[in-house]
């Protein structure tokens, strides 16, 4: 081990070599000081009866009592319950679908059209979150494209976001419709670095093109694909509460309410700070564990992991 003096000079030697290194890299630790471990400090109001006119340090100290309360609460099961059922959904098919396009596109010749399409699968992302759920509710409506085509094929007119198990197929098809060409801009970027030479190897050994995808290319992916996976994993109770606000309605909470909206009407509409954080805690220690439940089977069944 270096010593505490070598150690000194090995780190002031770095910092002189690398300093503009460093200095670019200032906000960014700044960045996260103040917005990522600053706030978590924050926490501390989860063990508390928070008070805004007492503060952090007077506010009286309850210990567990939130994270009871939350566990014994009549909706307890059912927020699990739609969180992990519209998270376990997105994965399933939201997750193999940027991948699919990559290598779609990765197998045309065509410039002109791959462009178009990779344009195409690229604009919803770049739609206000606003503006896209205001399209899905225009087209689940009674009135909208999705009973028009139910009709055309002799079904009935119905708004589908008032039916409760409409609202999961709902909310999977639109989060990969507004994400699948974005998220599959890392794979094409990983599909560059693939050596061509596999690919000529390959042909000359009489390789087709499926053969080709299936040796080689997805294998040079799986790293990427690896590494995403598990952090997607790791925010599996993270449902985005913005979506799931502009989409529902107090109709159809029994499938659509989840831990976010929950904590969003707890702490914001009802101000109950104390109970929101501590059922935000309990989310992110969910996610933690699956984070390295994760990273272990990854490590354990292909050798690859985040750490």
């Amino acid at each position: 081990m270096l010593g505490k003096g070598t150690w000194i000079k090995t780190a002031a030697k770095d910092f002189s070599q690398n300093k503009f290194k460093y200095l670019m890299a200032v906000p960014v630790v700044v960045y996260f000081l103040l917005f990522a471990y600053k706030p978590m400090y924050g926490l501390i109001i989860a063990f508390e009866n928070y008070r805004p006119n007492l503060g952090f340090t007077r506010s009286p100290f309850v210990g567990l009592r939130h994270f009871f309360n939350f566990f014994n609460d009549v909706y307890f099961f059912r927020l699990i319950r739609n969180t992990i059922s519209l998270s376990f959904f997105s994965i399933l098919f939201g997750f193999p679908a940027p991948i699919l396009l990559a290598l779609f596109l990765n197998e045309l010749k065509n410039v002109f059209f791959k462009r178009t399409v990779q344009t195409i699968t690229y604009m919803p992302y770049f739609i206000s979150m606003v503006i896209a759920c205001s399209l899905i509710r225009v087209y689940s409506s009674s009135n909208g494209i999705f009973s028009q085509i139910a009709e055309f094929f002799g079904g009935n007119a119905k708004n589908y976001l008032t039916i409760g198990k409409y609202f999961l197929p709902i909310y999977v098809v639109s989060g990969i419709w507004q994400t699948i060409g974005w998220n599959s801009i890392i794979f094409l970027a990983a599909l560059t670095g693939i050596d061509p030479e596999q690919y000529e190897a390959a042909t000359i050994d009489g390789a087709g093109r499926f053969s080709r995808m299936w040796h080689i290319t997805l294998p040079n992916l799986l790293p990427t694909i690896m590494v995403l996976f598990i952090l997607r994993m790791g925010g599996i109770l993270n449902v985005g509460f913005d979506k799931i606000i502009l989409l529902y309605n107090e109709g159809i909470y029994e499938t659509a309410d989840v831990i976010s909206s929950y904590v969003y009407r707890r702490g914001i509409l009802e101000a109950s700070y104390s109970y929101a954080t501590a059922v935000g805690l309990f989310d992110s220690i969910v996610n933690i564990f699956f984070l390295v439940a994760a990273n272990k089977l990854s490590k354990k069944f292909t050798q690859l992991g985040l750490f």
